[in-house]
């Protein structure tokens, strides 16, 4: 799969992916012999791997720690499940935080809806809400 494929695939442009592979996020990608990017399944999944965790927030740093732990083989399991099992910690930390936000979102807007019926607006919960 040429560099343009991808891109379109997964929604990046040449430079991100670029930078990535620069960088550590994705490992370094097989090339043709006239040097052009050809990214197999193996490489695909790496940049699947990079659009998860990057979506999710997962700072850059982490996503190459990642990858460097696992070229560095088995020995690093350990390690790996470690990062892995930090960040779904992060993950799940800031769900709750979202959902707080949109709990109270929630409540905010039941009493304009509200509000908007009786000409009142209560910040008190009603009976039964």
């Amino acid at each position: 799969m040429t560099i343009s494929q991808v891109c379109s695939r997964y929604g990046l442009t040449p430079d991100t992916l670029r930078y990535y592979e620069k960088i550590g996020v994705i490992p370094e990608v097989h090339r043709t012999a006239s040097g052009i990017r050809d990214y197999d399944e193996a490489a695909i999944g790496w940049v699947e791997n990079a659009v998860c965790m990057r979506s999710a927030g997962v700072p850059v740093e982490s996503i190459i720690e990642y990858v460097r732990l696992y070229q560095a083989g088995d020995t690093t399991l350990q390690a790996r499940r470690d990062l892995l099992k930090d960040v779904h910690t992060s993950l799940l930390k800031q769900r709750q935080q979202m959902d707080a936000a949109i709990d109270r979102l929630s409540f905010k807007i039941s009493r304009y809806d509200a509000a908007l019926k009786t000409g009142v607006l209560s910040w008190e919960e009603e009976d039964g809400q």
